[in-house]
């Protein structure tokens, strides 16, 4: 195995068996140690029930909760192939905060569906939420096969209402493949309860997967994050496309103002000489340009530099009780910049779970509603089509808590 880390995230109606995936996972793959199965076989016990996998991850939730440290970033289980990460995901509502302002960048999804209740709302709006997010990796799992006898006409049937409705997302899963997760069949390992079944498990699955690619060949964007003061003047930020290099001619946008890279800075790292994409780092400038929160920092010389506008078309995703009306102002956010919006059109609004049309040239986006919109901003900020560089085209609105997100799909000028 090398150093290659896979992150994913597992999605899907409520109960439909998440959690206990996820403990099977972590269980099968030897990474639970075992003071802490056996305090769950002792809950389990005490409650009179058998082994509950799903009981990990309330185990591990607890222990967050009285603040035992856990390193959310750590690795949680391993393969011959690679290392691999669980996002976690609690519930619908905080899965669409966490993809779409990009706190957790998932490589990878597996969507999962109860063999007995089928295709439920809540599915198909993750499935579009991925979609949305250009999600592309994904794995179809139908959990609970052993509740509906490990039938195979029943998988077929619940595999063909998936699909049909996939379809309609433009998203063609890698597999789909039937388990269950409690028992274990076609996790880690593999089951004579369904023969009629010769693919591969969840976890032969995903070691097929591709690491996301740092797009160190896209063009320079540096985002500025803050400027510390010290000895000499520090730009701190994250690349979030291409290489910054010492000695590269650079402008800020989005006041156009052009300088030098004097030196990439790094705690306890001396003669850096470049830093690469999703990297954090810190940069000095020959000249004493005034930078701060939110600028965004491009290659004088690249092809391709960053899109100064005001207003902008995008999908949006609404996750508020509070409807949001047409004319209405909020709060944007993109990377680290923020600015007022005003909501100017609602082209259209759709049904997540059905992709129905509810309403063209709308007044107001319910929740869970997706709409066609086009926001202005009350200043000019720095934009990139979500299709071309994600972490610039992705947003999200807020009034005193986040809202709604989405993404840009069109930057008008």
């Amino acid at each position: 195995m090398d150093d290659e880390t896979l992150k994913f995230v597992i999605v899907g109606h409520i109960d439909h068996g998440k959690s206990t995936l996820i403990g099977r996972l972590l269980f099968d793959t030897g990474s639970l140690n075992e003071d802490k199965i056996n305090e769950i076989k002792e809950i389990c016990e005490s409650l009179g029930k058998d082994f509950e996998f799903g009981y990990v991850m309330d185990h591990l939730e607890e222990e967050r909760m009285q603040s035992i440290t856990i390193d959310t970033a750590q690795t949680f289980f391993n393969t011959e192939k690679r290392n691999y990460v669980i996002i976690d995901a609690p519930g619908h509502v905080e899965f669409i905060k966490n993809m779409i302002t990009g706190a957790s960048q998932a490589e990878a999804s597996i969507l999962i569906v109860d063999a007995e209740e089928g295709v439920k709302e809540q599915t198909k709006r993750h499935a579009y939420i991925l979609s949305m997010l250009g999600l592309d990796q994904i794995i179809v799992v139908i959990n609970k096969m052993d509740l509906v006898g490990y039938k195979k006409d029943r998988f077929d049937e619940v595999k063909k209402d998936i699909l049909d409705f996939l379809v309609g997302l433009n998203i063609k899963p890698s597999y789909v493949i039937p388990i269950s997760a409690k028992v274990g069949d076609f996790v880690f390992n593999r089951s004579d309860e369904m023969k009629w079944y010769d693919g591969p498990t969840v976890l032969e699955s995903l070691d097929t997967f591709k690491s996301k690619e740092v797009a160190v060949d896209g063009p320079l964007r540096f985002v500025v994050q803050d400027v510390y003061n010290f000895e000499k003047r520090i730009i701190v930020g994250r690349v979030e496309s291409g290489i910054l290099r010492r000695g590269d001619r650079i402008r800020v946008f989005p006041s156009g103002e052009e300088t030098s890279v004097k030196g990439i800075e790094e705690y306890l790292k001396e003669d850096v000489k470049d830093a690469e994409a999703k990297k954090c780092t810190g940069m000095t400038t020959e000249d004493k340009l005034f930078l701060d929160r939110g600028d965004v920092v491009a290659r004088c010389s690249d092809d391709k530099l960053p899109i100064i506008t005001d207003m902008v078309s995008a999908n949006l995703f609404w996750m508020d009780k509070v409807p949001l009306k047409r004319g209405e102002y909020i709060s944007f956010r993109c990377a680290t910049q923020e600015v007022p919006c005003e909501v100017v059109k609602i082209n259209k609004t759709i049904d997540s779970s059905t992709l129905e049309l509810i309403r063209e040239d709308a007044g107001e986006i319910k929740n869970r509603e997706v709409a066609d919109v086009i926001l202005k901003t009350a200043k000019p900020v720095v934009l990139e089509n979500f299709n071309e560089i994600q972490e610039l085209g992705r947003f999200v609105l807020s009034r005193e808590d986040i809202c709604g997100g989405g993404i840009i799909t069109e930057l008008q000028r």
